[in-house]
């Protein structure tokens, strides 16, 4: 999934939804900053809400002071923790417990409830000068509606502490009914080629949450570092998480950082990242790729690797990039080893938070295969027809393994080369075409086609990017990205399970680079994912644009070091690092 390693086309289609708006809606658009006559503007919202009314004109403002109280009903608790952890913290209010009282002479009211009546991930807000009553049909959408009231408080209820103790904030009357249009709504993460922090994890929750995405594809395992603590094979971190330098830019660079680069998660590390996860009502989905992408794992313990072709003894972790030669052995030790990570993934990453477990499956090249006269025999005794069929065998094993034990497996797009396993879904990278086999045979799939939605792709054509990888992918651009190719068969429509972003930090050092990449199209994606829009090339991107007028002093309240409309500034640039761009516009497959 390395996207300087292919240049498979992907592109933008047309998809079937439409915009609606709200019963009694009396503004140009739901999101939107158009003031009401006789009050205060409502900030431009992302992801735009399915409807959203205005209150009368003259109608009085919601306002939030150090008086306003929190009644959560049974089973709000949870949101309301984080409504006190967020706004709380960010506007001095304490939100005191107001369940069962009046609260204080005139006080206002923030009112958590849930609503069976209202689909899962559902939410309804209803602001008036009184209170503000927030109802989901879970946790869940409770969650998504307190992050749109978040919102509508202005930019610095994004802070961490108040800039103006004691300050009235005042919300205007309006009613919002909302909810997703996709169920999985994710992002991937390659902590492996360059390693990111816990605490930096945990702010990327923090992140999608203020999104409303609800999927962390964490990818754990590649050629260039193991980063995860598996307590049965020790040297996976001992050795495997360790590179003794790096390659600065792409492939093709001369360049090199000599300073060893690595790290890991302990096992106590991974529990409070899907403990955070969960608290937000987001998935995790882990990583352990298999059988490509495994150099590190081989480097730590080479009876992994193909033996009797290469001296797997001498095989260092990777610390350059592209698609690896060095890919696991089929063998029963193989396997066995797998099982035994696997079995430790199970119980760090728990069936309620991740019911799926990827397992990779893509860019694994056959040649050592076809070399090995282990292989070969492996072939001839499954009685298999070659070796995309062999990698097929490696795939449909953890398929009934993860089944056994009520996970699904989701792979990579390659996983459909010589057979797909029986309830296997599939992230479709490569294209549209992937996915569309896939969900005509009955498979699910989630969208994230490179030329699309891979955020390591540039997102100009100007010659201050940052070591520039792809095609140009700008704002607008992701704005119009649709999931769903046109031509689908009803049934294949309905498994389409949703769509992802994907982040690989080749040329991503630090939290600041990354940033840099994934914002501001992180939130045109979220709207994607979210919101019923028109047809890609219908689709108000100058209505989403002044919106993320308001969004920008969002992100800059939470830190995020996002890419400027008018340019990277000038740290944020790379200036003579070598990328690999790819001219024009991406083709459709």
């Amino acid at each position: 999934m390395t996207p300087d390693d292919t240049t498979a086309p992907g592109g933008t289609t047309a998809g079937p939804g439409d915009t609606t708006t709200g019963p009694g809606d009396t503004t140009t658009g739901p999101g939107d900053t158009t003031a009401a006559p006789g009050g205060p503007a409502t900030p431009g919202l992302i992801p735009a809400p399915r409807a959203l009314t205005r209150g009368a004109p003259g109608a009085e403002p919601f306002r939030l002071d150090a008086a306003t109280v929190l009644d959560a009903a049974p089973g709000t608790e949870g949101v309301a923790r984080l409504l006190r952890a967020t706004v709380g913290a960010a506007t001095g209010a304490p939100l005191a417990d107001g369940t069962g009282s009046t609260g204080g002479p005139g006080a206002s009211r923030v009112v958590l409830a849930l609503d069976e009546a209202l689909a899962p991930e559902a939410y309804g807000l209803v602001v008036a000068a009184d209170a503000v009553r927030i109802t989901g049909g879970t946790p869940a959408g409770l969650l998504h509606g307190a992050q749109t009231f978040r919102q509508l408080l202005g930019p610095d209820a994004f802070r961490r502490a108040p800039l103006a103790p004691g300050r009235v904030r005042e919300v205007p009357a309006v009613e919002i009914a909302d909810e997703p249009r996709f169920g999985w709504r994710g992002m991937l993460l390659d902590v492996c080629r360059h390693f990111l922090p816990k605490d930096d994890v945990l702010r990327y929750l923090d992140l999608l949450s203020a999104h409303k995405l609800n999927v962390f594809h964490f990818h754990l395992n590649d050629d260039q570092g193991w980063r995860v603590e598996i307590k049965r094979h020790p040297r996976l971190t001992e050795v495997g998480a360790w590179r003794s330098r790096t390659r600065y830019g792409h492939r093709d660079s001369d360049l090199w950082d000599e300073t060893p680069h690595g790290g890991y998660y302990t096992q106590d590390d991974i529990r409070e990242i899907v403990a955070y996860a969960a608290e937000r009502h987001i998935r995790v989905v882990p990583e352990i790729d298999i059988p490509g992408h495994a150099q590190a794992a081989i480097a730590a313990y080479p009876e992994l690797g193909n033996t009797d072709v290469v001296d797997t003894a001498a095989l260092t972790v990777w610390d350059s990039w592209g698609i690896n030669p060095n890919v696991l052995a089929p063998t029963e030790n193989t396997l066995r080893f797998y099982e035994g990570v696997l079995e430790e993934i199970l119980e760090l990453f728990p069936a309620e938070t991740s019911p799926f477990v990827h397992i990779g499956g893509d860019e694994c090249p056959k040649d050592q295969w076809k070399q090995s006269p282990l292989a070969q025999a492996r072939i001839t005794e499954l009685g298999l027809k070659d070796e995309e069929e062999l990698q097929s065998w490696f795939i449909r094993h953890f398929d009934t393994w993860l089944s056994a034990r009520g996970r699904r497996l989701i792979g990579w797009d390659e996983i459909l080369e010589g057979g797909l396993a029986e309830g296997a879904a599939v992230s479709s990278w490569r294209g549209y075409a992937g996915g569309i086999a896939a969900a005509e045979a009955g498979h699910d799939v989630v969208m994230c086609p490179e030329q699309q939605v891979y955020l390591d792709h540039r997102q100009d054509g100007g010659p201050d990017e940052p070591m520039p990888i792809g095609y140009v992918r700008t704002l607008e651009d992701v704005y119009r990205f649709e999931p769903v190719p046109p031509g689908l068969s009803e049934e294949a429509v309905r498994h389409i399970l949703g769509t992802q972003a994907n982040v690989w930090t080749e040329v991503m050092q630090n939290r600041a680079r990354v940033d840099y990449q994934v914002f501001p199209r992180l939130a045109a994606f979220a709207e994607v994912a979210w919101s019923v829009l028109p047809a890609p090339a219908d689709r108000d991107f100058t209505g989403f644009a002044a919106r993320m007028t308001d969004h920008y002093a969002r992100l800059d309240a939470l830190g995020v070091d996002y890419r400027r409309p008018g340019g990277p500034l000038p740290w944020q640039r790379r200036p003579g690092v070598l990328g690999r761009p790819i001219e024009g516009a991406p083709p459709v497959v």
